[in-house]
């Protein structure tokens, strides 16, 4: 086996080790990577700085528009947390979460739906919903996780606590034209306006 130790001028410097059958060479990366780096392989012997960390977004007030929106998502990322605390808005229509790419957010595709605690059940249609509607200034706290399950395709589950002694419980799936690098809260009909709380995210790969 070789390990080649990259320099920062000379190249690499090769540290034998005694001969085995076959031969294997581990090429450990250039530069320093960035806070939060660990090394990751291909499985072939090729080592690349990969994050090894949640990184959190930058909380968003939901105190006024109809959407909140979080971009440039990295590509490597397979996991995203959406978290809410408080939020409300002026209307009935569910809050959900639409999934975008480069080409913009996606309206149609979602999968499976969401229930309240108090009977209501309502169907996915433009989004991934969080609830089932409720009554409006009715805050919603908990979190939403979305999992990348191959390819483009991404599943969500999602718990969360309604102020109006009510819960809610959701699933569902989407999957994005290209590589997602977007998400967006809104509510179902698009026109109801968010009066309260805040809004974040953690994503990880």
């Amino acid at each position: 086996m070789t390990l080649r130790l990259n320099g920062s001028t000379s190249g690499y410097t090769e540290i034998d080790a005694p001969a085995v059958a076959g031969s294997n060479t581990l090429v450990l990366p250039t530069g320093n990577g960035s806070a939060g780096n660990i090394l990751g392989t291909d499985g072939s012997g090729n080592l690349s700085w990969v994050n090894g960390r949640m990184v959190q977004g930058t909380a968003q007030n939901s105190t006024s528009g109809t959407s909140i929106d979080f971009t440039s998502i990295p590509s490597w990322v397979k996991r995203i947390t959406v978290m809410f605390d408080g939020v409300s808005t002026n209307g009935t229509s569910p809050i959900c979460i639409q999934l975008g790419d480069s080409g913009g957010i996606e309206t149609t595709g979602y999968n499976g739906g969401s229930t309240n605690q108090t009977p209501s059940y309502v169907a996915n249609t433009v989004g991934l919903n969080i609830n089932a509607g409720t009554t409006a200034a009715a805050q919603i706290m908990g979190h939403a996780i979305l999992t990348n399950i191959s390819g483009n395709t991404w599943v969500l589950s999602s718990g969360s606590q309604i102020s109006a002694n009510n819960i809610t419980a959701a699933g569902g799936s989407k999957a994005t034209s290209a590589t997602l690098d977007r998400v967006r809260i809104t509510t179902v009909n698009g026109t109801d306006t968010f009066d309260a709380g805040s809004i974040n995210i953690l994503y990880e790969g």
